[in-house]
């Protein structure tokens, strides 16, 4: 079966991430339907959309936006599934709820989407620990490639454009292309910032 727009996708695991390993048990580290932080990101494809063409294939994985698989409470306090929602383990997912798509180690950042990976703020004076809108590209996509921005260097972007994602126990913030707004030179003490919680699946609060 196929969608004449949508692409139909499975989790891959459970409908929410909210589980870590400690020794040999399993914690539940969030017990809130509600909360988009322990909502799975990741799926599977099943089958692609009748029109439209685009190099995600059936088998593929993609990074979804976290309302797909997420559960919601309705005014009378009843749980209701997304508006996403086919059957059993299917779901409908609009090409503009795909982020990337590939596998792991090999991610593709899908359509005018990119990542990037927050740097180590160095200021001694200041409390934040990551530095305010610079990062490092790490998922990047033809339309940057052609501004000669590449994944690996250090960009500036625009303020409350970008989403939190956990890839492969890195945090990183997924925006559009539009939102990279200029390229700068390394002085060299930059670092990567990833937060402990980030690296053991487990959401900031």
């Amino acid at each position: 079966m196929r969608s004449m727009f949508s692409f139909i996708v499975k989790p891959v695991g459970n409908r929410y991430d909210n589980t870590v390993k400690v020794g040999d048990k399993d914690l539940i580290i969030n017990t809130s339907v509600e909360s988009f932080k322990a909502v799975n990101n990741m799926a599977e494809v099943l089958a692609v959309p009748l029109f439209g063409t685009t190099d995600i294939k059936v088998g593929d994985k993609v990074i979804i936006h976290h309302n797909v698989f997420r559960r919601f409470y309705d005014i009378r306090g009843k749980a209701k599934n997304s508006r996403s929602y086919f059957n059993e383990d299917k779901y409908f997912v609009d090409i503009d709820q795909i982020y990337l798509y590939g596998d792991t180690g090999n991610w593709k950042a899908f359509g005018d989407r990119c990542f990037v990976q927050p740097i180590k703020n160095n200021n001694s004076f200041s409390l934040e620990k990551e530095q305010r809108l610079i990062g490092i590209l790490k998922y990047g996509n033809s339309s940057l490639n052609e501004a000669k921005i590449v994944p690996g260097d250090l960009v500036g972007y625009k303020p409350y454009g970008e989403f939190e994602f956990i890839i492969e126990g890195k945090r990183l913030y997924c925006m559009k292309s539009n939102d990279i707004v200029i390229k700068y030179e390394y002085r060299g003490d930059e670092a990567e910032y990833n937060p402990s919680w980030a690296q053991s699946g487990i959401g900031a609060d």
